[in-house]
């Protein structure tokens, strides 16, 4: 096995407020699980994480928590998903929300910011979407990509980042409601669909139900958290991923990345001019919360 090949990843699921920052919290973790666990060299939050739910917390960014952020990152030496932050930016009708997670490298640079493609409208429905996927490289390591919350309720989010590398999916979530059971289904079926580890994040108090679940390429179950704060520290084995990629999961079994490159059906939906041969889809009326 090369030394590159394996990494240690740690996702925190913590209590998080959604009235008081949450940020000197995080630097305590982040010094714990450097002193704990020394050969753990990433660390990812849930959603939302360091200044909690509410959108009056939006800054613009670079602006001064996501400053802080990074430097507990260069203090620790750590890679830092610190799961999101609300971020103020000019839209072309005025100011915009946006959901963003920094992706910070050990020295306290943000090489990366990844806005939420899909807010869960109708209820977010003042959190405008991203356009951008995102993907970053650890040097000597492997390909990362990042998801938020909802992003992963839609196949092709995950199938992107695959198709774009992605080796480990980073996925921060904040999770209170009754159907967290259906997403660590769709974690695990995004890992073997994928051929990729998924680390789903989820916070707990004002930060969610908690149940952070982490999948390998397999869709084995790597660990499934409970209702409290946990700290999940695993070793990702990317020379695995790699020998499962180019053979199949389970031990020679399905190839989904190759069989997708390789498909001989087109997927028509998603033409621009799509409408008129999937009209059904019209027919579901506005996308409204119900009274």
């Amino acid at each position: 096995m090369d030394a590159g090949a394996c990494f240690g990843i740690a996702g925190v699921q913590m209590n998080v407020s959604a009235f008081d920052s949450n940020v000197e919290h995080m630097g305590n973790y982040l010094r714990h699980i450097r002193s704990r666990f020394p050969w753990v060299r990433m660390v990812l939050f849930s959603e939302l994480a360091a200044l909690g739910p509410r959108h009056g917390t939006a800054e613009p960014l670079p602006g001064p928590t996501e400053a802080r952020l990074a430097e507990l990152a260069r203090e620790t030496g750590l890679w830092l998903i610190p799961g999101s932050l609300f971020e103020q930016a000019e839209g072309p009708d005025g100011p915009v929300v946006y959901n963003t997670t920094p992706v910070i490298d050990p020295a306290g640079v943000v090489v990366a910011r990844f806005r939420k493609l899909f807010p869960f409208r109708p209820y977010e429905r003042d959190v405008q979407g991203g356009t951008e996927f995102c993907v970053f490289d650890v040097p000597g390591v492997g390909r990362f990509g990042v998801s938020i919350c909802y992003d992963m309720w839609f196949p092709e989010t995950t199938r992107t980042l695959a198709a774009m590398g992605a080796e480990v999916i980073l996925h921060p979530t904040m999770t209170d409601t009754i159907d967290r059971d259906v997403e660590l289904a769709i974690a695990r079926a995004s890992a073997a669909q994928n051929q990729v580890y998924f680390f789903d994040v989820n916070g707990v108090g004002h930060g969610g139900v908690g149940r952070s679940i982490v999948c390998d390429p397999s869709g084995y179950v790597l660990h499934q958290a409970e209702n409290g704060p946990e700290i999940m520290a695993i070793e990702v084995d990317l020379a695995r991923l790699r020998r499962e990629r180019e053979r199949g999961l389970r031990s020679n079994l399905g190839q989904p990345l190759k069989s997708f490159r390789d498909r001989d059906c087109e997927f028509r939906l998603y033409r621009a001019d799509a409408a008129a041969e999937f009209p059904y889809l019209h027919t579901l009326g506005p996308l409204t919360k119900p009274d």
